[in-house]
């Protein structure tokens, strides 16, 4: 019996959803299937009221074969599926708008690994996403499109994904300021078992995220200041109040961020603290202790002329002698530690 081929969660073509707005005039969408978006491609310019939206998985080989053969796509947004890993963008090219856009996986637990990408494709009829995991925001619009929400136009759809990521993102940022929380009352309780590399790791991911998810300014500037021509006066406005929101859930992880800071100089603090203290001990009872040593070695040795040697009180001089020496040394110590206390 002859293996089914791999699908990776999508059709043979790539395609894991498809969807065509504007038929019926409320805005809402009709699932399509590969055949039927092949069928539409053909004939689009015969309805120029309608758009669709493809979604592809990058992990099916056969998703970008497919684009080539049957969109006109352009060529920065095949190039931008080949680079690394890059900050959030929107950029025109040849009459299109090309976005990369960071999000996170479905299970994210604040892993570095569970920041993915997904790119997209944006005219006035087609609009192409593809990604190779799935993503937090685009299940969450493609939710939203299936339960019947009224999308307007194609860079309404672009806009609503951004703020689903936006969303998605400030879920994330509560539950690091929930964690965070919980660790600053315990260190006010003193009752701290959070490591300092635990902290780190949590900074780090929120950097990485502020560093992807962050939409690169320039390049947004030169959109908004000139958009294309197809792109209604409302669709831009509201791309420009979604970025103005995306900045706000930026800046408060930056503060996020701040705040870890000074939470581990803190605990950095107490930790220095407490082994200060843990070698003071160290030190007082190494001090305690030098007196009766060197007395039990000067006592101790084979020669003559030992002192007290023959006297009936000479053990009991000797442990006075000892006790008196102790209690100077543990005094002049805890003097010098309470005198630098102090300080």
């Amino acid at each position: 019996m002859q293996a089914a081929p791999l699908s990776y969660g999508s059709d043979q073509s790539g395609l894991v959803c498809g969807y065509l707005f504007g038929r019926d005039g409320d805005g809402k969408a009709i699932p399509l299937d590969t055949d039927a978006a092949c069928r539409w491609l053909k004939q689009r310019e015969q309805t120029p009221q309608e758009f669709i939206w493809l979604h592809y998985n990058l992990a099916n080989t056969a998703s970008e074969k497919w684009l080539h053969e049957h969109t006109e796509l352009a060529e920065e947004f095949y190039d931008s599926l080949h680079e690394g890993p890059r900050s959030t963008r929107i950029e025109l090219a040849d009459n299109t708008l090309v976005a990369v856009v960071n999000d996170v996986v479905h299970d994210f637990t604040f892993e570095p690994s569970d920041i993915s990408t997904l790119w997209l494709s944006v005219d006035r009829q087609i609009v192409i996403s593809a990604r190779r995991k799935p993503l937090r925001a685009v299940d969450s619009l493609r939710n939203a499109v299936r339960n019947g929400e009224p999308i307007r136009s194609s860079v309404e759809l672009l806009i609503h994904l951004l703020r689903d990521q936006a969303d998605a993102l400030i879920k994330i940022v509560r539950d690091a300021i929930s964690t965070v929380d919980g660790i600053e009352d315990n260190l006010l309780a003193g009752k701290l078992t959070t490591k300092r590399a635990s902290l780190g790791a949590l900074r780090r991911v929120l950097v990485r995220l502020q560093r992807l998810l962050a939409p690169e300014p320039s390049a947004l500037f030169r959109l908004l200041q000139k958009p294309p021509a197809w792109m209604a006066e409302i669709d831009a406005q509201e791309l420009r109040q979604s970025t103005e929101e995306f900045s706000m859930v930026l800046a408060d992880m930056a503060s996020l961020q701040e705040r870890i800071k000074l939470i581990q100089e803190e605990i950095a603090a107490l930790a220095s603290e407490a082994n200060n203290h843990s070698l003071f001990v160290l030190t007082v009872v190494t001090v305690l202790a030098l007196p009766i040593n060197i007395i039990a070695g000067l006592m101790g040795m084979n020669v003559g002329g030992i002192p007290l040697a023959q006297s009936e009180h000479g053990f009991l001089v000797v442990v006075v002698i000892v006790a008196s020496f102790t209690v100077i040394a543990g005094w002049l110590a805890f003097r010098r530690q309470r005198d630098v206390g102090t300080d």
